[in-house]
């Protein structure tokens, strides 16, 4: 019977002393994956590309707009001159380019959220494989990205891996 007690007293005094050795060896990093966007050289690349494209469905959405609207008072000055099945065709032509119109800014929406998933996916690719061989080679257990707003505690032992990453990306 004592035998069982004395073993039961040196777990309980060593169980609890190598799991807490264990859980101070378990390194974790945090890195704010926006903040290093902002200082990756292709930002200003990928900015201005989606700058132009945004313009450019912005020129084609006027355009369109400006049609419809010369349409639309060609129509107004002269619907007391038109025929009932003149008059009908001209409002289905301009109901008709005032949907075109709208699905076009919908797609245009769409299209352009595509192009810049497509853009930044190239840089997000660099950013995370940078930021796993940071972990890996530095024995991270697990690395936060604090941008992303769903770290809600950040000790100081959470080693901030910015510049580990920095270095690993070859950015000054």
């Amino acid at each position: 019977m004592k035998r069982i007690v004395l073993s039961l007293l040196l777990i309980a005094f060593i169980f609890p002393a190598v799991s807490n050795a264990q859980t101070n060896n378990l390194k974790f990093g945090h890195i704010n994956v926006s903040e290093l966007m902002g200082m990756m050289p292709e930002r200003d690349t990928i900015r201005q590309q989606l700058q132009n494209y945004q313009k450019m469905l912005q020129n084609e959405i006027q355009t369109l707009q400006q049609e419809y609207s010369q349409k639309l008072q060609n129509y107004q000055e002269n619907q007391a001159d038109f025929s009932d099945l003149v008059r009908r065709s001209k409002e289905r032509e301009l109901q008709d380019m005032q949907q075109r119109i709208q699905e076009f800014q919908s797609t245009a929406q769409q299209d352009f959220q595509q192009k810049q998933q497509e853009l930044m996916q190239p840089l997000m690719g660099r950013i995370d494989s940078a930021i796993k061989a940071v972990g890996q080679e530095n024995g991270f257990i697990y690395i936060f990205d604090t941008s992303a707003g769903a770290v809600v505690y950040k000790s100081q032992q959470s080693q901030n891996v910015m510049p580990l990453v920095r270095e690993e990306l070859g950015l000054e």
